[in-house]
């Protein structure tokens, strides 16, 4: 028995008529005929009565009805499911994030991904951008969201999506507080709070080095809003992205550089000629957000 069939004889039951059943299947009448006789005796049942005048569903025929059309109905949707999974509209995706990509554009990436694609279940994890390039590999992430640089191998795919201005995060009552910008070179001396990545130590290092110092590194902590915390509580000064002045913390002030002010990235990476049509899906909202043109 084939889904042919039981589309045929479906038609027949809700028309009961031979003639606009077959026009409704582009069909000729005596093939449909056939066709509805074969299908009674695979069945071994009677399923129609025919006379000149009417053709009725018989009780057997009536139950067959009903069990036909769940059987078509279930399979249009795993049909429909298949094909929305083949265009990246169903499915899971594990995405990997550093937590001070909260604070800017990444959210809206996440936001438009549920609101296009309501139906792929996105499961975020906050992790370092070294955290994130493991799990990639480990096939433990699909995408990531790192902070460069960042060791990647042959096997992956990173694009930059945007760059913000670095600035600098203050206790309120700190001498440079007042200041409406801030020179590198005002920073030495000062105790550095740093996120343990090593894309903020390079950039803090480098801008330090530029302005004729190094700098006194007195506390580490795995996160931007942590570190935020603790320039609040007076342990020293940070240097952190721009978009962390969307983080509103009681005693921290945040003060931009003289320009030209430094800047950070933060990259997509994921595996290279992975299938997932949820990943494309995800990559080409995270290209618009960006304003930048890739394939995927």
């Amino acid at each position: 028995m084939e889904l042919r069939h039981l589309r045929y004889f479906v038609a027949v039951a809700q028309e009961l008529h031979f003639g606009r059943a077959a026009a409704r299947l582009g069909l000729a009448q005596p093939p449909l005929s056939q066709q509805i006789k074969a299908l009674e005796i695979e069945t071994g049942v009677t399923l129609l009565e025919r006379t000149k005048r009417r053709v009725e569903l018989t009780a057997a025929g009536e139950i067959f009805f009903q069990e036909a059309r769940k059987i078509l109905a279930m399979t249009d949707r795993a049909v429909l499911a298949a094909r929305r999974t083949a265009r990246g509209e169903v499915g899971k995706l594990v995405v990997g994030f550093v937590s001070s990509t909260v604070y800017g554009k990444a959210t809206s990436i996440f936001r438009i991904m549920q609101e296009e694609y309501p139906d792929i279940s996105l499961l975020l994890q906050d992790l370092s951008s070294v955290e994130q390039v493991e799990a990639i590999k480990a096939y433990r992430l699909d995408v990531a969201l790192v902070r460069p640089p960042v060791e990647t191998g042959e096997l992956h795919q990173m694009r930059t999506i945007w760059r913000e201005p670095l600035i600098v995060a203050l206790p309120r009552r700190h001498r440079l507080a007042g200041q409406k910008r801030i020179a590198a070179s005002e920073l030495a001396g000062e105790s550095f709070l740093l996120v343990d990545a090593p894309g903020f130590r390079d950039q803090l290092v480098r801008i330090c080095a530029l302005a004729g110092f190094s700098p006194r590194i007195v506390q580490q902590a795995r996160s931007t809003p942590t570190i935020v915390n603790l320039v609040a509580a007076g342990i020293g000064i940070s240097i952190v992205p721009a978009s962390l002045r969307n983080l509103h913390r009681q005693g921290v002030t945040y003060r931009s550089f003289e320009p030209p002010a430094p800047t950070i990235e933060l990259a997509v990476l994921w595996r290279k000629n992975d299938p997932s049509p949820a990943l494309r899906s995800f990559l080409q909202i995270a290209w618009r957000v960006a304003g930048i043109d890739k394939e995927v």
